[in-house]
């Protein structure tokens, strides 16, 4: 997927696959321009003027092919979004109860909109605002950061959606309100078995929640692995840059890692891997782009690197570069479950 600018084409996204079943958290995370975030919104048709090519398969249509008036139909009712910064997804004119119950009754016209007003309440509720009656009328200034994105987790959830796409949903909000707005998402995944797609840069939030890890860079991803592989036993420099950036990861070291240089620009991205001008252990191979292949011994790890695929080889070549630590320690930062 690619945007034309007046200074030439930004290429925004470039080759990316993934799925995610029912019942799964896939989390998408990498730097901020990688591509999370625009990938999952040309899945659902809000990436106008941008030049797209592929497939987003979703219950065996391909969304991008789907007519204006199909999409309509799809999003909100089979796909819900929670959008980074809920003050400006509300509309600050108009309740939070009436902006859900008006979403309801779009997609269910047959709905009252006092039965519409109940289920508005219902979901409040469920999300854990108090008095959720006599909020449900509050205008969203009313709301704190914390309540405002859930208020937005309700709305995406109204339908029961098979597939919901959290993007940065704990993004500007304290830890405390981050484990319970993390904690409401998980609560209605279960409820409704819903699949999730959470786009963050907090690895803590990734090692908490979801299932498989993708990790993005320069618009292409760079690795794919369950959380517990993906943390014990990166392959990709990139993976090991990110987890060496971490508070108190790998040890107690004095100072935190964190990765030399700068992103690439999107509308002259380097020949070959893309991460290679600020990698440790670039070689002569890496100007051609590595295929993603499997890495390690764990099924579905994947990898676009062209270090050795072998631990003890792989850790070999750190020691060479100087990476005293395995990148797949864990520190007193945390744990992964």
């Amino acid at each position: 997927m690619s945007f034309p600018t007046a200074d030439g084409l930004v290429q925004a996204v470039r080759g990316i696959s993934y799925h995610v079943e029912a019942g799964q958290t896939l989390g998408i995370v990498g730097e901020s321009g990688s591509g999370k975030s625009v990938s999952t919104q040309t899945i659902m048709g809000l990436t106008r003027g941008a030049r797209i090519s592929g497939r987003a398969v979703f219950e065996g249509e391909d969304l991008l092919t789907a007519s204006p008036g199909r999409m309509r139909e799809v999003r909100g009712a089979k796909i819900g979004m929670i959008f980074q910064d809920p003050l400006s997804s509300l509309h600050p004119y108009y309740r939070v109860g009436w902006q859900i119950v008006e979403m309801i009754r779009l997609h269910d016209r047959e709905m009252s909109k006092e039965q519409a007003r109940k289920r508005a309440v219902e979901l409040l509720g469920l999300v854990g605002i108090p008095q959720p009656d006599r909020r449900v009328d509050d205008y969203p200034h009313q709301f704190s950061g914390g309540m405002r994105q859930r208020a937005m987790i309700a709305m995406a959830m109204a339908l029961n959606p098979a597939l919901l796409i959290a993007d940065e949903p704990t993004t500007a909000l304290d830890v405390t309100v981050q484990a319970q707005v993390l904690r409401v998402i998980r609560r209605m995944q279960e409820i409704f078995g819903t699949a999730v797609i959470l786009i963050t840069h907090d690895l803590g939030v990734i090692a908490d929640v979801v299932d498989d890890v993708l990790v993005m860079y320069g618009g292409k991803v760079m690795e794919r692995a369950d959380r517990r592989t993906l943390f014990y036993h990166s392959h990709h420099p990139y993976t090991e840059g990110l987890l060496q950036s971490l508070p108190s990861y790998g040890g107690e070291r004095e100072r935190l890692r964190p990765i030399p240089g700068q992103p690439p620009s999107l509308l002259t991205p380097p020949p070959g891997c893309p991460f290679a001008p600020r990698c440790a252990y670039v070689m002569d191979k890496c100007k051609e782009m590595p295929a993603l292949d499997p890495a390690g011994e764990e099924p579905g790890h994947l990898s676009a690197c062209w270090l050795p695929h072998q631990s003890a080889e792989r850790e070999e070549a750190r020691r060479r570069v100087g990476r005293a630590e395995p990148a797949g320690s864990v520190g007193n930062g945390g744990s992964v479950r």
